[in-house]
């Protein structure tokens, strides 16, 4: 039946049901960042509210300000400023406007994280990985049973802005644009196990590979096991490529069980670029991009290890 007592005619039955669904209003204090779900958190932050206080526990000691003077920062404040850029890669004055920040405050916040992270690099990247060797030999051959593998090897280039000064051309890559040339080596589980973030994007892979401290400690026989790289390598003994010209029903299958095991390295690229959209256009000098890189790959292990959820393609 109608009610004659409201100004919008509705069964009185259905503003029963409708108040009975209707959701309570949560005022949430914008202050707090992790006052809010983990669906708000990791497309924004790329991190769980417990990921987040993690990496607040983890952190706290190397950032927090000595005294609350000028109102300064929390570290879960501190935190999420330094995700939110890494995780979209925007100006810092957007940032900035998306946390009510000023440009000065993101960047000093930004870059104190940012070392912060960079100190823990060999904590959580360590070779051949955070496992027993034979357990990362065993996950590398359930991939195309390719037998004694320790790491996929590769070389991504980061794009950075034009540096100053007389070196400029050396940052130039063969696709025209200056980037960093950022080797990388990982698991079967897409964990990154060594990572080289200092050389411009003129300089090839295999120079990379050759200039590293875990070549030299290949050579010398330190770890049973070999890494997979694409034909740009040189082949060594702890380091196998794809024949150039396979032609016996081996040959072929041996370059299908290298390609299909190899492929992981490309993976971790795609995974540490699409959870860290910074690493797309870093608008930084080459030296504050190497900092960034290496600060997003202990982030991206830190969230494998933990096994935060991936973020929502497209973001």
């Amino acid at each position: 039946m109608a009610c004659p007592f409201l100004e919008d005619v509705l069964d009185e039955e259905a503003l029963i049901i409708r108040r009975a669904f209707r959701r309570e209003r949560v005022f949430r204090d914008r202050s707090d960042p992790l006052a809010f779900g983990d669906d708000h958190l990791i497309e924004r932050y790329r991190f769980s509210a417990d990921g987040l206080r993690y990496l607040c526990r983890l952190l706290g000691p190397k950032i927090q300000h000595q005294t609350a003077r000028s109102q300064a920062l929390t570290v879960p404040q501190m935190v999420c400023v330094a995700l939110r850029f890494f995780a979209s890669g925007s100006f810092l004055y957007s940032v900035g406007d998306a946390e009510n920040l000023n440009k000065g405050t993101v960047c000093r916040t930004i870059r104190r994280v940012c070392l912060a992270l960079k100190s823990l690099v060999h904590i959580f990247i360590t070779f051949p990985g955070h496992r027993r060797p034979l357990h990362i030999k065993e996950e590398f051959y359930k991939i195309a049973a390719f037998l004694n593998v320790i790491g996929a090897v590769d070389c991504t280039h980061i794009k950075i802005k034009r540096p100053s000064g007389e070196h400029e051309g050396d940052f130039i890559n063969r696709k025209s644009f200056h980037s960093i040339n950022v080797q990388m080596i990982c698991d079967a589980d897409c964990l990154i196990s060594n990572v080289e973030a200092k050389w411009p994007g003129s300089v090839h892979d295999s120079r990379v590979f050759r200039a590293s401290p875990i070549y030299e400690r290949l050579s010398r026989g330190e770890f049973s096991g070999v890494l997979l790289g694409d034909k740009g390598y040189a082949c060594e003994s702890f380091l196998l490529t794809p024949l150039a010209d396979p032609q016996t029903p081996p040959q072929q299958a041996y370059n299908h069980g290298h390609a299909k095991t190899r492929a992981r390295i490309e993976m971790t690229f795609g995974l540490v670029k699409s959870r860290f959209q910074c690493l797309h256009y870093l608008k930084v000098s080459p030296e504050r991009a190497c900092d960034l890189v290496a600060a997003c790959a202990v982030l991206h292990n830190i969230a494998g290890l933990r096994k935060e959820r991936a973020p929502p393609s497209g973001n």
